[in-house]
């Protein structure tokens, strides 16, 4: 004989299941909630970079004057690209100083970081005055540097020494301009990677008998891989864009020999009125950067699991 359930246990049965129909509904409350937060950040990415970034492309596809109406065109700005002698040159030229530039910004800022890494009296004072020429706008960096180094009336100016007048000087005055205000903040980036090292890691290499060489080489750099790459990614991106230094300190001089590749697409847009031409530079440099970018996270992470 079939025995009746209980009006108590069919109240059960009833707050059982509105409780797993709750909680099969919290994960979608909560990925409505997500998306709620993450609103914000794709409206201003999707407004600031993607939009602007459609209309480049698509400039890029047209020849595009400054008064006037667009005419589609392509791919002949694309075509065009190789035809440009100053362009070419300025694809070299701004090669070997991301080369350069990457290299000796590098080491300086390891260097530092290496000299600050540990708490000792005065090392506060020493980091920040190592990070505090960051804090300069670049802009205002290059307009100091270029004073400091006019023949006129610069402190350094006296010196019989063409700072900016040879195309080597040139490249070199603006090398020192970058090391001086970027190596602090490259400085801080490998400082925060040095800090996250245990230092029981270091502590079980000196009892081993490690000397300082063996253990920089064979846990110091090893556990900094991460952060170097980082570094790296904004160093050679950074590079690879220069403006402000080349626009403001030699004027792309002497004898267009610091011009670099932004510089062309500057002049290409606001002196020759050439939009399309200038757009379709810029296309060809962002496809460069992040295809860069890509295999250098590769070969730098490569051996991160």
């Amino acid at each position: 004989m079939t025995r009746l359930a209980s009006p108590r246990a069919g109240r059960d049965l009833d707050r059982v299941a509105a409780r797993a129909a709750h909680a099969r509904g919290r994960p979608r409350s909560r990925r409505y909630i997500g998306m709620l937060y993450a609103a914000p950040t794709a409206v201003i990415v999707g407004v600031l970079f993607l939009a602007p970034l459609a209309l480049v492309v698509w400039m890029s596809l047209n020849k595009w004057p400054l008064l006037g109406q667009p005419r589609f065109n392509a791919p002949e700005n694309y075509a065009k690209i190789s035809d440009d002698p100053l362009f070419v040159d300025s694809v070299f030229f701004t090669l070997k100083y991301t080369l350069i530039i990457t290299v000796l910004l590098s080491a300086v800022a390891l260097g530092l970081a290496l000299l600050v890494q540990n708490r000792r009296p005065g090392v506060t004072f020493f980091r920040t005055a190592f990070f505090l020429p960051g804090a300069v706008g670049f802009a205002a960096a290059s307009l100091l540097f270029y004073g400091m180094l006019n023949p006129d009336f610069g402190p350094l100016g006296f010196m019989d020494v063409k700072w900016i007048g040879t195309p080597n000087m040139a490249l070199f005055s603006t090398i020192a301009l970058v090391l001086w205000r970027f190596a602090g903040f490259n400085m801080l980036i490998l400082l925060t990677g040095l800090q996250a090292i245990p230092v029981q890691v270091y502590e079980a290499a000196r009892t081993d008998g490690a000397s300082r060489w063996q253990t920089f080489t064979k846990i110091t750099l090893p556990l900094l891989r991460p952060t170097i790459a980082l570094m790296l990614i904004l160093s050679i991106t950074g590079s690879l864009l220069a403006f402000d230094q080349f626009f403001i300190f030699t004027n792309g001089g002497p004898d267009n020999s610091t011009v670099s590749m932004v510089m062309v697409i500057y002049r290409n847009a606001f002196f020759r009125f050439d939009l399309g031409g200038a757009a379709a530079l810029s296309v060809v440099l962002l496809a460069a950067l992040v295809a860069l970018n890509a295999l250098q996270l590769r070969v730098l992470r490569g051996g991160d699991k």
